[in-house]
């Protein structure tokens, strides 16, 4: 220490030491421990020589109960001020009454300090205002602007998962954050923070149906036994893509065009990439060449969208016609036999199988809306590899004709379509996800106006991310309740 660490660093040091000694009480326990040498000593040795340790372990050990005593008042504010944080806004006087007077009666039933604090703690994360995110809306059926502490927490929620930062926290205290251009300020800035990684999990995952894939144990160890140390990956490759996509401000169209991935070596391996060797993730620039970029081609979102042994054009075409496109569908007739799972012992292609499916008069109307777009990524296998031949060596065939006329050569063939022909239906349907998700509710017919600014806005503004979250914050869906009546009506 007297050679290594300046000044600064002993006394970081010092205050470590100080800290462990604290919580661990040693001075305490070196009372009984010499109690017990002196004991032992006295059997077969002269304890006088220990004499001399007797006072200094007694006046240590008298120090720090005075200490602990002396600290319990700060403690308890500590346990306000976590409180405060807990609740997600100023504590009022009665919550403040409220939390002393418990600890004041735990103590009085003779409980010692930790269990009444530990008590007390339990009382704030079991409080309604940890659990729910409660706001307070105004009498009758007008709209009332939410106060700073609940826009703080509503941003927050809405881009981090998690409660407000400091910085957030003191824009509310101030006043200020109901203010446009303050409230824009921190929405930029919370868009660049790491931190909106939990975005890209939370919303970005939901929306494309792989959250938790990393969980996913649903696939035939025996057909794909690379599966399983690849799920993590994968799941990571999407969330990472969509964190970069939220933090650069991509545009909306690069969640089906971007001509980059997030790789580690394993899933380039599994994808076939060069040059990717160790386990660092990295950016890797020009995957279109390889039929990768963009969520069509991430592994989580193949592998979700398929069976046990075998793809499932039916699963994935659906995917892409409600998750992407906003379409409606019926739920299949109850009585519909299923395809067989293992594509390695058929004589027909799943495509085959699928098509002689539909050939039932219930269930054409909506394979015809979904199956093109199926058969179009049925050049990945039922993990996301690419593949000529399915599992019993039949070749694949990718080229398809979707219920408008259009023409789709496989995997490219359907990621220009989506662009082209449906590109208001995914811009669209990207809006009502992420304004539903903002709000913490389902689209409704009064939000029709401001979808519509949303998507007049992105196609002015290269579709730059930042500008829908912009205009959802500044919304007055977002920065205002509804009051009683006008909630209870809808």
């Amino acid at each position: 220490m007297r050679l290594m660490l300046d000044d600064a660093q002993k006394a970081r040091l010092d205050r470590l030491w100080d800290q462990l000694r604290y919580v661990s009480q040693d001075a305490l326990t070196l009372v009984d421990a010499f109690d017990q040498l002196w004991q032992y000593a006295t059997q077969d040795a002269d304890p006088k020589v220990f004499e001399p340790l007797r006072k200094p372990i007694q006046d240590s050990a008298a120090a720090l109960r005075k200490r602990l005593v002396d600290t319990e008042p700060a403690q308890l504010q500590a346990v306000l001020d976590f409180a405060r944080r807990a609740y997600r806004k100023p504590l009022t006087a009665a919550d403040q009454e409220e939390l002393r007077r418990l600890y004041a009666h735990l103590r009085a039933q003779e409980l010692p300090h930790d269990q009444a604090i530990r008590l007390t703690l339990a009382r704030v994360l079991v409080a309604p205002a940890f659990l729910y995110r409660a706001e307070t809306p105004g009498p009758g059926k007008t709209q009332s602007p939410l106060n700073d502490w609940e826009l703080a927490n509503r941003l927050s929620y809405f881009l981090w998962s998690s409660v407000p930062d400091p910085e957030l926290t003191a824009q509310a205290a101030a006043g200020k954050l109901h203010r446009p251009e303050i409230l824009v300020r921190q929405t930029h800035r919370m868009l660049g923070d790491p931190r909106v990684r939990r975005l890209a999990t939370e919303f970005a995952c939901q929306w494309l149906h792989v959250h938790d894939f990393d969980a996913l144990d649903e696939k035939s160890e025996r057909h794909f036994p690379t599966f399983s140390a690849l799920r993590a990956p994968m799941y990571e490759e999407t969330i990472r893509f969509f964190t970069d996509f939220f933090q650069s401000n991509r545009s909306v169209l690069s969640i089906l065009n971007a001509d980059y991935a997030f790789l580690n070596g394993p899933l380039a391996q599994h994808y076939g990439i060069p040059g990717v060797a160790s386990n660092e993730w990295r950016r890797v620039e020009g995957m279109q060449k390889f039929s990768r970029g963009g969520i069509l081609g991430q592994g989580a979102v193949l592998a979700k969208q398929s069976g046990a042994s075998r793809t499932s054009p039916i699963l994935r075409g659906n995917w892409v016609a409600e998750a992407l496109l906003g379409d409606k569908l019926p739920r299949p007739p109850k009585d519909v036999p299923r395809l067989p799972e293992d594509e390695a012992t058929e004589n027909l292609t799943v495509r085959q199988l699928t098509e002689k499916h539909t050939t039932d008069p219930r269930c054409a109307g909506c394979h015809s809306r979904i199956d093109a777009f199926g058969f179009a990524l049925e050049g990945f296998d039922a993990i996301g590899r690419h593949r000529e031949r399915d599992l019993a060596n039949h070749p694949i065939d990718e080229r398809s004709r979707v219920a408008d006329g259009a023409e789709l050569d496989g995997f490219e063939g359907l990621r220009q379509y989506l662009l082209t022909r449906r590109r208001p239906d995914f811009v669209r349907q990207f809006c009502r996800k992420l304004l539903g998700y903002s709000l913490g509710r389902s689209v409704q017919l009064s939000d029709e106006p401001l979808l519509k600014e949303m998507r007049e806005k992105l196609t002015a503004n290269d579709y730059r991310i930042d500008i829908a979250v912009e205009i959802i914050v500044l919304s007055r869906q977002f920065r205002e309740i509804r009051g009683k009546e006008m909630a209870y009506e809808e």
